[in-house]
């Protein structure tokens, strides 16, 4: 069979379990080819579909997620190693770094906290972006901070990313320019998609009954850290706007939002 036929096989296979079957199909091929999706959709849909790509397709239909499957994930200007025990980078968390370069502009900030860095991606992201900055990784997940300080030693970013083990910004001391936060932020309980639900760990998704628990905590933390004219920028789920601004207001920041490319009101802009 060529690679193809292999494509149009898959992708109906997949359709019942993936939203986007094709794209799923393309990836796990490009996996299996060693190839990137590009090079394989513009020169090798003719040739022999290689032996590894059935097992891949098996995986997926397991509900694996792509980013485990590849042990990558693209983030904004970098691309990220990821697997079991890391959540996986979406593209909404985007959302967060270009609120951060509208407030910096190229100059950017000099010191950087990422509070639940995962695999480095807020981090090494802004580091990336404004190459004079140095920053500061805080994770409760050894598992989690072994990706990151991978990412950070292969993006060549290690000298100036500090990783630490740690419960949010417990012993830490500031100010810091910019503060990055993805929490928790989905209801105990909530209905998620089995490649979520069934294989992402359940720490970096769940914060109480209304999702709103890691706000309370982190918003008299996020105070007591960010620097005088520094900006802190906090991923929100959809819907949860204003009651998440509230938590933030009360401690004294002057909240904005920023909607990710869906229209969703998808990151906080505090500052003072």
């Amino acid at each position: 069979m060529k690679v193809r036929e292999a494509l149009a096989a898959a992708a109906a296979k997949l359709d019942p379990i993936s939203a986007t079957p094709r794209l799923d199909a393309e990836l796990l091929m490009a996996q299996a080819l060693g190839i990137s999706r590009e090079a394989l959709l513009l020169g090798r849909l003719d040739q022999d579909v290689p032996a590894g790509f059935e097992a891949l397709v098996r995986r997926r239909l397991k509900h694996e997620p792509i980013g485990y499957i590849s042990g990558k994930k693209p983030f904004w200007t970098i691309e990220l190693e990821v697997g079991p025990g890391t959540l996986i980078p979406r593209p909404d968390s985007e959302t967060l770094i270009e609120a951060a370069v509208e407030h910096f502009g190229a100059d950017g900030p000099k010191t950087i906290l990422d509070l639940g860095t995962g695999p480095g991606t807020l981090l090494l992201a802004a580091l990336d972006q404004w190459p004079k900055a140095r920053g500061l990784g805080i994770d409760r997940s050894e598992a989690a901070l072994a990706y990151a300080g991978r990412n950070a030693q292969r993006l060549g970013l290690a000298e100036r990313a500090e990783l630490r083990f740690g419960d949010w910004a417990e012993g830490i001391d500031g100010p810091f320019d910019l503060i990055l936060c993805n929490p928790p932020y989905v209801e105990t309980g909530a209905a998620l998609a089995p490649d979520v639900v069934e294989w992402e760990p359940h720490e970096a998704l769940f914060a109480g009954p209304e999702g709103l628990e890691a706000y309370r905590r982190l918003a008299p933390e996020i105070r007591r850290l960010l620097a005088q004219d520094g900006v802190a920028c906090v991923e929100i789920g959809a819907g949860q706007e204003m009651a998440a601004s509230g938590l933030f207001a009360d401690c004294g920041f002057t909240v904005s939002s920023r909607n990710d490319l869906n229209g969703v009101a998808r990151a906080l802009v505090l500052s003072d």
